[in-house]
Parts: C-alpha cells; sequence; structure tokens
C-alpha cells in the first residue's frame, strides 16, 4: 500500500521541536513502513534536516513552511501556500493522511490518495468543507461526538482510533527509585493551568510536601504554542515567593530523556483547561506507561484512557471552587498516600498503557486503510 502522510505547515519530522500529532504520525508513519509499505512523509523545512531524504523505509520531504503566531485566522493563511508546495511534491498513493487545514480543499479526491483527514484539534465547523474526505479519525470520544454535530450527514465517515504510544512502555517498574516528584511536561500556557499549579504548589502546607518536588518542563515562547516571556515571568515570581520546592526547565523534546524524567516522578500532573483544545493527552498516557500515576482535570478527553480512583486521580472543580483549589486539594490526598497504594494505581495505570503500544496501534490504522481502499 502507498501511504502519504502530511503535516502542517509549522513543526518538522522528526518531532524535535515537539508536537504530539507531528509525534504520532512520525512513529505511525516508520511501523506502516517497517511492515513493507510505501510511505512517504512531507512536513516544513527545518535547519539541520534534509530537503529530501529516506530513513528506516520511510521517504521524508520537506518544503518551506511558516513561523507559527497566536492568530488563529493568520496561522490559517500562513500555511496555504505551503499546502500548495507539497501538493507539487506528493507522489501518488492510496492513502493521504493530512491535518492541515488547506489540504482537503485543495488536494484531489484520490490520486494522491484517499483522502484521511486526522482531526487533532476540536473541530470549529471546517469538517463540512471536507466534500472530499473518505475518513475524518478522531482520537478520542469527546472529538467524535463534536464532529458527529457538525457533520451528522457524514456520521458514517467518522472513526475514532487513538494516539499510539510513541515509545515501548517500561518493561521493569522500580518504585523503589521513584522520587519525590509531581512532574507536568507540556506547553507552558494559560490554558494549561499551569499557573493555577504553580499557585496551588506554592500554597500547600510544609508538612504535607515536606521532600516533595513539582517539576516543570516544557515550552514558553510563543513561536512554540507557549505562554510568551510574559507569561514566563509572572510564574518566576511566583517560584520566587513560594515556600515549597518548584524548578522550572526547558523543553525535553529529545524522547528519551523525556521517559527517564517519566520513570522517576511519582505524579504526572496535567491541570488543562482547554475545553477546545485538548483531545488526547499524549502526555498523560506516556507517563502512565512509566509507572507515574496522572492527576488530570475534568476534560472528557482523558476518561478514554484513565479509569479514574483506580488508575489515576481527576482535578474536580467542584461549586465555588476554582482548578487552583481543586489542585491543592487533590494533592494534599495523593502526596500522603501510602507506598503501597502509590505502586498499586501505578502498576494499573502502566497496565492499562500497554492497551496503546505502537504495534498495536498500527494495525487498528491499516486495518481502516484497507477498509477504505477495499470500497473502490
Amino acid at each position: 500500500m502507498k501511504i502519504n502522510i502530511l503535516q502542517g505547515a509549522f513543526l518538522p519530522v522528526p518531532p524535535w521541536k515537539g508536537g504530539a500529532v507531528e509525534t504520532a504520525w512520525y512513529s505511525l508513519g516508520k511501523e506502516f513502513a517497517k511492515r513493507g509499505h510505501e510511505v512517504t512523509h512531507v512536513s516544513c523545512m527545518s535547519m539541520g534536516l534534509a530537503n529530501e531524504e529516506t530513513d528506516g523505509g520511510v521517504k521524508y520531504i520537506r518544503v518551506q513552511g511558516a513561523n507559527a503566531v497566536s492568530n488563529p485566522y493568520l496561522l490559517k493563511l500562513l500555511e496555504l501556500p505551503y499546502v500548495i508546495r507539497a501538493r507539487k511534491v506528493m507522489p501518488k498513493a492510496e492513502i493521504m493522511v493530512t491535518h492541515a487545514f488547506w489540504a482537503p480543499l485543495l488536494f484531489p479526491r484520490d490520486t494522491l490518495g484517499k483522502l484521511y483527514v486526522h482531526v487533532g484539534r476540536y473541530p470549529k465547523g471546517q469538517l463540512r468543507l471536507y466534500k472530499r474526505a473518505s475518513r475524518f479519525q478522531v482520537p478520542s470520544k469527546p472529538i467524535a461526538d463534536a464532529s458527529h454535530k457538525q457533520i451528522p450527514e457524514d456520521a458514517h465517515k467518522i472513526k475514532t482510533l487513538p494516539y499510539p504510544l510513541t515509545w515501548q512502555p517500561s518493561k521493569d517498574l522500580n518504585f523503589n527509585h521513584k522520587e519525590k516528584v509531581i512532574l507536568y511536561a507540556g506547553r507552558i500556557h494559560p490554558e494549561k493551568g499551569v499557573k493555577s499549579l504553580f499557585q496551588a504548589w506554592a500554597k500547600l502546607s510544609m508538612e504535607i510536601v515536606k521532600g516533595w518536588t513539582l517539576r516543570v518542563l516544557g515550552p514558553w515562547k510563543k513561536e512554540q504554542g507557549g505562554g510568551g516571556k510574559e507569561f514566563r515571568v509572572l510564574l518566576e515570581r511566583i517560584i520566587e515567593t513560594s515556600q515549597n520546592k518548584i524548578e522550572f526547565h526547558e523543553p525535553l523534546f529529545e524522547r528519551e530523556t523525556l521517559k527517564i524524567e517519566m520513570e522517576r516522578a511519582s505524579f504526572f500532573i496535567y491541570p488543562s483547561q482547554a475545553r477546545q483544545g485538548e483531545t488526547f493527552g499524549l502526555a498523560v498516557l506516556e507517563a502512565m506507561s512509566c509507572g507515574c500515576i496522572p492527576i488530570v482535570s475534568e476534560l472528557p478527553c482523558f476518561a478514554d484512557f484513565i479509569s479514574f480512583g483506580s488508575e489515576g486521580f481527576c482535578l474536580q472543580e467542584r461549586k465555588k471552587q476554582n482548578m487552583e483549589e481543586a489542585i491543592r486539594a487533590a494533592l494534599s490526598k495523593v502526596i500522603v498516600l501510602q507506598e503501597c497504594q502509590k505502586r498499586e494505581i501505578g502498576i494499573a495505570a502502566w497496565e492499562r498503557s500497554k492497551e496503546y503500544e505502537l504495534d498495536k496501534v498500527t494495525q487498528f490504522y491499516l486495518d481502516d486503510f484497507f477498509s477504505l481502499i477495499s470500497k473502490q
């Protein structure tokens, strides 16, 4: 089978600048090629990467992209010339995977592959425009529900398939090597609940958090999807006034280094409040694969792969209680859990993550590709 994959205009593949969508499809593309399929993966140019190369059986083509901006309308405008350039270099194929906004409008229906639209963000009405699409692939049930409401006449084209783990789950969990660390790894942006996390941690009783560290790492620059310098300065001021230990680090895009951090941490906290931005939560699943206990917000996408109470915890914003208070209440309880309880929950989270191993999820996608091709 010939498979084309087209990423957006702003992050390269390999995903050395991050990006959950880029990371997932980079891993899937390599696995497709490993199984004998002909894969062409197109992304934006990046310093240090060749404009064209073949690696691991995948042909990588990189065309001129653009720098990301915060304005969503300008973002789409900047992506238009990139998609036009990508179309010129795209070979004929049977499947054409893309999450680029313009591709389903500008690409032909079949010659470059049946249009397999990856809905990696909460749909904002654009799905109605994609009449040529053969499939709308969504990563979680909440995004499937939103898509059904927008295109009820094409509901049969919607398919829920998750992101895969981009590494193998840790083989041996050694909880004796776990550190008293609560880890956050993700974009440093207001919508991720990072400010509330810092404030909650700073106000926790020293008796409760004695010996514990809140470790935060992720991109903060606006061009990387972060909240920018002003937001970083605001967070640093909270650190200065905090009586409890907070470590604020630059992002880790190297996958193995990130995995080591997750293997060392006891808890992984992700208090995202991006109700129309969070579609799956790959970082949370990755932490679970390292035996790191997840603590997440009430966004419905997390319930797809966490049974709360037995595999992780939910930050519940009750009436007259904001996210900062919800975090403070949750951390006050989980930090003082008995070691045997932490071990039991960590093992349960680790076992659940195995359902999303790359080889298993890859087969789900290939089966779906074949089902579309067979309809010709």
